[in-house]
């Protein structure tokens, strides 16, 4: 294995999914936030998840304790200085982004290579604030990530052939393929996915359709797994306004201007599954 110890940052919904994942696959993680309470609601929501998982693929016979076992739960950001890969999953907030890419630049060795899990700000941007730009790269992880077998892997304007082969070599490790796009907001996935549930959204609002009817005619016209709104309640309402407020102030453009309802939705705290509520109930 070549990358044996990989630090993940960020313990929300997709760190301790890419720590799961990384775990499982038998590497030794370093997960780290910024609290005690938040990293242990993270190891709660691991025990879920490790639940989920076995119940949907008994062939893999996955023991939770041995899992668990390989993630260390921690505050200290300086202990990422023993990893040979580092992924970035903390919220989709520059000014919290910046901070945490200084930090990174300092501890992590110079050869090392940091993924940046995000759906819509630029791997450029995140290079510039670091002495190793060549070494960023993108790769936005689909949720659930122990469950999705491709990730969209985004070349930042600085980013190297050699980073490249190696987000290659290091996602092949956890058992996943990749396609590479270029950097524009949003990529090639949230640019298309972003303005549709926004556009869903702006449905319910206008009184034009209810969210489970909205999903409905995705689901049984399209033969999709899940319709738009039941795909934002699993990424979390508040990630959708983030990114779709990325995509409106990176383009200039009204078309992504975000529903007046999802707004209201995420003042409200309902942000989906992770609240137990938001177009529909999960209590």
């Amino acid at each position: 294995m070549e990358f044996t110890t990989v630090g993940v940052v960020g313990a929300g919904v997709m760190g301790v999914g890419v720590a799961q994942n990384l775990a499982q696959t038998g590497h030794q993680v370093i997960l780290v936030d910024v609290s005690e309470e938040v990293l242990d609601n993270a190891k709660r929501e691991l025990r879920t998840s490790l639940r989920a998982f076995a119940l949907f693929n008994r062939a893999a016979a996955v023991d939770p304790a041995a899992v668990i076992e390989k993630i260390e739960f921690t505050t200290d950001y300086e202990l990422l200085a023993k990893a040979d890969f580092v992924v970035e999953n903390v919220t989709e907030d520059w000014s919290i982004k910046e901070k945490v890419y200084e930090q990174l630049d300092r501890i992590c060795r110079p050869e090392v290579r940091i993924a940046v899990n995000t759906s819509a700000i630029s791997i450029t941007r995140v290079g510039s604030v670091t002495d190793r730009p060549q070494n960023i790269v993108g790769m936005h992880f689909m949720n659930p990530v122990p469950m999705k077998p491709m990730v969209e892997v985004i070349r930042g304007h600085h980013t190297t052939p050699e980073t490249i082969d190696t987000a290659r070599r290091f996602l092949a490790e956890m058992g996943k393929e990749c396609i590479v796009v270029e950097d524009v907001p949003g990529f090639v996935s949230n640019r298309v996915l972003m303005l549709t549930i926004n556009e869903a959204v702006f449905l319910v609002q206008d009184g034009v359709a209810s969210p489970t009817d909205v999903d409905r005619i995705f689901k049984t016209c399209f033969d999709h797994k899940m319709g738009p709104l039941e795909t934002a309640d699993l990424i979390g309402l508040d990630t959708i306004l983030k990114s779709v407020e990325v995509l409106y102030e990176s383009f200039n453009d009204s078309k992504y201007r975000p529903a007046p309802l999802l707004k209201k939705m995420v003042a409200a705290r309902l942000l989906g599954r992770k609240s137990g509520e938001g177009f529909f109930n999960y209590r």
